[in-house]
Order: C-alpha cells, then sequence, then structure tokens
C-alpha cells in the first residue's frame, strides 16, 4: 500500500512540472500576434499623414496684385526718370564740348602766330618816328593781325599803370617806385599779353614797383 501511494504521490509531481513547463509557451505564441497587429496598424498611420499635410497653393489677393503692381510701376518710373537724366547731361556734355571748340578751336594757331606780332610790335618800337613805306608797310601789317586776332575773339593785354594781377601777369622784375607810382603797380610791360574769350592765352611779362 504505502509503495502504491508513492507511485501515485510522483506521478502527480510529475504532472505538475508538465504543466509548469506548458504553461510559458503561451505568451511566446501570442507575441507574434501582437507585432503583427502593429505592423497592420503602421501603414495605416503612415497613409493617412500625407492627407493632413497636403494644402492647395494660396492663390495672392487683389490688395497683394495691387500693391505688386505699384512697386513695379515706382521701379520702372525711377529708371526712366535715371535715362532722362542721364540723356539731358549727355546733351549738355556734348553742347559745352562744341561750344569749347568753336571758342578755342584757334588756340594753338593763335599761340604759334603771337611770335611773329611780337616782331611786328618790336620793329615799329624801334622804327620810330620813321614814316617810311616799308615801315608804313609794317603798321598796316600789324594792325591787320591785330584785327584778325580779335575777330576770333582774342584781346591784347596791356596793363601799364594797373595792379599786379598774377592771373594776368606775369612779373620779372621789380622795380623802385617813381613819382606817382604805387606798390604793387605794374611800371612796365616788356611782353603784352593775350585772352582768348576770357582765358589766358598768354600772360603779360611785366615788372611791378616795389
Amino acid at each position: 500500500m504505502q509503495e502504491t501511494s508513492n507511485a501515485s504521490v510522483k506521478e502527480d509531481v510529475q504532472q505538475n512540472q508538465a504543466a509548469s513547463e506548458q504553461q510559458p509557451v503561451q505568451p511566446e505564441a501570442a507575441q507574434p500576434q501582437a507585432e503583427q497587429a502593429v505592423e497592420q496598424s503602421a501603414p495605416q498611420e503612415a497613409t493617412a499623414e500625407p492627407a493632413q499635410t497636403a494644402e492647395e497653393p494660396k492663390e495672392p489677393s487683389v490688395e497683394e496684385l495691387l500693391e505688386a503692381a505699384k512697386a513695379e510701376n515706382a521701379k520702372l518710373q525711377d529708371l526712366y526718370m535715371r535715362a532722362l537724366a542721364e540723356m539731358e547731361n549727355s546733351r549738355r556734355r556734348a553742347e559745352e564740348a562744341v561750344d569749347r571748340a568753336h571758342k578755342f578751336g584757334v588756340e594753338k594757331f593763335a599761340k604759334n602766330i603771337l611770335p611773329v606780332l611780337d616782331s611786328l610790335q618790336k620793329a615799329l618800337e624801334l622804327a620810330g618816328d620813321d614814316h617810311s613805306p616799308m615801315m608804313e608797310g609794317v603798321q598796316a601789317t600789324y594792325r591787320q593781325l591785330v584785327a584778325a586776332m580779335e575777330k576770333s575773339g582774342m584781346t591784347s593785354i596791356n596793363p601799364v599803370g594797373e595792379k599786379f594781377d598774377p592771373a594776368l601777369h606775369q612779373a620779372v622784375a621789380m622795380v623802385p617806385a617813381q613819382e606817382g607810382q604805387a606798390s604793387g603797380q605794374v611800371a612796365q610791360v616788356f611782353q603784352n599779353g593775350w585772352l582768348i574769350n576770357g582765358r589766358v592765352l598768354r600772360a603779360a611779362m611785366v615788372s611791378v614797383v616795389q
């Protein structure tokens, strides 16, 4: 009897161990089902996201279009005014260039002819009271040459007795003051100066009172 009870006890123990070994298998079998459920729900969430972010482009309002047109119009107006000002400046520069060409186009020729005029003037000064036909011819030539230069816009500078002006005169000597002369006054002119349309062509060579 005792052996029979022991055998039954062993059988119960073995059955309990087998039952405990079989119980953990159930969570492992349930885990694939949970992962499958997660995988099935994931695509649904992914496909639902683009539907939330997709938006149609917003068309500009009438006020925005009007402001953009005003800004573009102001830009074009500024470019037009700049082009107009540049055209006016170019026209004025062209007119000034033409005017300078008319006024000073003979400047180089005039400078070259001045030594000839100086020689004729010196010959007349040395001749004194000589009224020979030859000296009368020299005097006539001198007067014609001076007249031609004046018609071309040139004027002579002969500043005897005037105040010394460094812009028009070139001082080559200082002399003591004589009776009736003041300091800084032009005492003598050695060579006449010339202006061409108000611009100095050649300064007068003078002596100045101390």
